[in-house]
């Protein structure tokens, strides 16, 4: 498959964690067509980890699982972009430039959370904002060139769905 659990499966203060080993991009891509899967309206999926690790590869890969067909350019200088889906609406925020969590209103992200799928890069910039029920994707560099770590949290109804992914 590309990736495999590490030992560091675990349940942290209540909270199920898993970490991953992705080989490459295509398994990177696996797994994020696995999640997208499971994603359901009003998910959130907090996507961390420094630039360049992968996190817009990711959200291409959820975009394209669930019959996406258009291009998907990182939102970095729109900060938003909104895709119309067979089955849902998916909102795919960059927070990398927002300076207040209170920006992310301007973005309609309280419409966001409500009505659709939002996939967000820079969680952290939302600050309180960020819904407490969410799946946290952390991305990290490993040795290899091409090969990443992934931490996957699931808060909420996500801790019940990641023990669902095939992983």
């Amino acid at each position: 498959m590309g990736y495999r659990a590490s030992r560091r499966d675990a349940f942290q203060r209540g909270t199920p964690a898993r970490e991953l080993y992705l080989a490459d991009l295509a398994a990177t891509e696996r797994l994020a067509s696995e999640i997208a899967r499971l994603a359901r309206t009003g998910d959130v999926l907090a996507l961390a980890g420094p630039l360049g690790v992968g996190k817009t590869a990711f959200v291409r890969a959820f975009i394209r699982a669930l019959g996406g067909e258009e291009e998907v350019p990182s939102p970095t200088f729109t900060l938003v972009q909104l895709y119309e889906l067979r089955t849902l609406t998916l909102y795919h925020f960059d927070l990398y430039r927002l300076e207040r969590p209170e920006e992310a209103y301007e973005l309609g992200i309280e419409e966001a959370f409500a009505e659709g799928v939002s996939l967000i890069e820079w969680p952290e910039r939302l600050g309180p904002l960020l819904p407490p029920e969410r799946l946290d994707v952390t991305l990290a560099f490993a040795e290899e060139s091409d090969s990443r770590r992934v931490r996957l949290t699931g808060h909420g109804r996500w801790a019940k769905r990641l023990a669902e992914l095939k992983a």
